[in-house]
């Protein structure tokens, strides 16, 4: 019991740590935002990735650096209304 009990504060302790673990009442427009912005922040963050993304887009690294940043604000659009989620 006292295992269980443990193993439930440590998943406390790593969620209140890291927005992106989750919990229970994270809805799955949130969690894709969560993992679009972590992509993005690694894209930006790692120039040789940057330079493939430029390459790839045909378009300068700093244009391609700021429309990773710009995105990060909502990566996946607005929200849906909350019963739109319900059913998915």
């Amino acid at each position: 019991m006292a295992d269980k009990l443990r193993a439930q504060q440590q998943l406390e302790q790593l969620q209140a740590r890291y927005i992106g673990v989750g919990h229970a009442d994270t809805t799955k427009h949130e969690w894709m935002n969560n993992i679009q912005r972590d992509s993005l922040a690694l894209y930006v963050g790692h120039p040789a990735l940057l330079q493939h993304f430029s390459v790839a887009l045909n378009e300068p690294q700093q244009k391609v650096r700021k429309m990773f940043i710009d995105k990060t604000i909502q990566p996946c659009g607005p929200p849906k209304d909350k019963d739109a989620e319900m059913e998915d």
